[in-house]
């Protein structure tokens, strides 16, 4: 049994198809965790009528992502859980996601980590199979070669976001949780991952497990959809801000190779003052 933790904070709107898609699931052998940091849309009513099967936690508005998914994990773990999958409200399982998960888990072995394949749930298109990073240009692609020969749908990685990942409980029990403390928002998931792999778990993308995705709809996008001084500001000093430099930084020093930590820096750098006017 794993369980599913999912952090929300509104937008029942997603929320709603995303549970419904995990009714669906032709593997049944999980059990849901909502973590509701604040929500105001009335989010917790709709769960408890219309989802009883969903344990519910409440948090608080002061939670961003990763306190709240922590909150999640440290539930599931004090349950005996066997795996975490760490889920974002606005994405739509495919009917046999669980099923493909567990089935490359069987594969990679059960102490490897594993990711999903991101789809925009518009267009159809693959947005992410996990990334490989070029840490003198300050850049990431999606991995394409096969982990091994045995299954050609297991694809390595060097880090991963958090909707859609899959970590086998010794993982927590061995680095700890998500740093709520130096990530509150952004970057905790590269972290963890990227900490994962440093201790030794592997961590792969299992390209069956596919996963509808609104790329667009992250809070730190929505700052750029009416650009404003005020959102530009937001967008590099706060925690919604998709390039918050203070996280930016702390990640920098945290994981980048030392040869490439002038160019990853500078590059970063730049790209975060100025992308915000060029999106």
């Amino acid at each position: 049994m794993i369980h599913v933790v999912i952090p929300v904070l509104n937008r029942w709107h997603f929320t709603e198809p995303c549970l419904i898609a995990l009714r669906r699931q032709t593997c049944q052998e999980f059990k849901v965790v909502i973590v509701d940091h604040g929500s105001t849309d009335g989010t917790r009513q709709h769960v408890a009528a219309s989802f009883p099967e969903v344990t519910l936690l409440i948090g608080e508005l002061s939670m961003w992502w990763t306190a709240a998914t922590n909150m999640g994990v440290r539930y599931a773990l004090a349950e005996g859980t066997a795996a975490v999958l760490t889920l974002n409200n606005d994405t739509v399982p495919s009917d046999t996601y669980i099923e493909a998960l567990l089935q490359a888990a069987q594969v990679a072995g059960p102490d490897a980590l594993i990711g999903s394949t991101a789809l925009d749930q518009r267009t159809g298109e693959t947005v992410s199979t996990g990334e490989r990073v070029n840490w003198l240009l300050e850049k990431a692609e999606s991995p394409s070669m096969p982990a091994n020969c045995r299954h050609a749908t297991l694809v390595s990685c060097e880090r991963y976001p958090g909707r859609g990942l899959l970590v086998p409980a010794i993982v927590f029990s061995t680095i700890g949780l998500y740093d709520e403390d130096a990530f509150p928002h952004y970057l905790a998931d590269y972290d963890f991952s990227q900490r994962a792999r440093a201790a030794g778990f592997a961590l792969y993308c299992a390209t069956a497990a596919t996963l509808g995705t609104y790329p667009e709809e992250t809070s730190g996008n929505s700052l750029l959809k009416r650009k404003s001084l005020r959102h530009y500001l937001q967008h590099l000093f706060t925690r919604r801000g998709g390039a918050q430099l203070t996280s930016f930084y702390r990640y920098a020093f945290r994981h980048c190779p030392v040869y490439a930590l002038p160019s990853f820096l500078m590059l970063g750098t730049a790209r975060r003052l100025a992308g915000y006017w060029l999106k």
